[in-house]
């Protein structure tokens, strides 16, 4: 049982930091998606989309090799004294961030989409600074796409397996999440903590389902009472 509540924590923790980095990050790399005209879009957005069809041991390895002793991020981290990232917390907060990047910058890519050029080109009328514009303008229009992004990026992050176990290996209270001790239980047998857990993570999957449901309908709802 202490375990499993470590285990618990350590997911919500990883969850939570990653959907935060991954906002930071996917909101440039969606703005220039839905803006931008340049030939590199396409392959950028290729490369953004990536972990959506490629299996996560093969991410997973390649992440590895990446942050072990003579891959970059390895090389780097070791010159700035951090030391090597894999099976570390910080280890799989990367490879999350890789592996959830798609479910984070598509939600707010659409959202500045669906914005359409209008309300941009009203508050550059106006003279309002980029800064402004984003804050009063896009960030209320988009806000719907934003709590989506949240939404499936934290999701994401706790149902992760394959990265998990390729990055962080099975350590407890440091690399070992609850999809890793499910396994745990399941290889010893122990199904009746195996069950309690795996109930938790489908009651989790269909608060998150239920939630996006919601916040669908009430955007569809607002968009029928203004006519569009």
């Amino acid at each position: 049982m202490k375990d499993d509540i470590a285990a618990i924590w350590l997911t919500l923790k990883l969850a939570a930091t990653v959907t935060i980095i991954l906002l930071f990050i996917s909101t440039p790399i969606a703005w220039w998606l839905a803006r931008s005209r340049s030939w590199l879009r396409g392959p950028v957005s290729a490369l953004v989309t990536l972990p959506l069809i490629l299996p996560p041991t093969v991410l997973g390895f390649y992440l590895l090799i990446a942050m072990g002793p003579s891959g970059p991020i390895g090389q780097l981290t070791q010159q700035l004294g951090i030391g090597l990232l894999p099976f570390t917390f910080w280890g799989l907060v990367i490879a999350s961030v890789f592996y959830s990047l798609p479910f984070v910058v598509q939600p707010i890519q659409n959202a500045i989409v669906s914005m359409g050029d209008a309300p941009l080109e009203a508050a550059a009328t106006l003279r309002a600074s980029p800064w402004d514009t984003f804050c009063n303008v896009v960030l209320p229009q988009a806000k719907p796409g934003f709590f989506t992004a949240a939404i499936l990026g934290f999701a994401h992050t706790i149902g992760e397996f394959g990265v998990i176990l390729m990055i962080g290996g099975n350590i407890p209270e440091e690399t070992r999440v609850v999809s890793v001790q499910i396994y745990d239980h399941v290889e010893a047998l122990n199904y009746g903590h195996a069950h309690a857990l795996s109930a938790i993570m489908i009651a989790f999957a269909f608060s998150v389902l239920l939630a996006l449901n919601i916040l669908n309908n009430k955007k569809a709802n607002a968009r029928l009472n203004i006519g569009i």
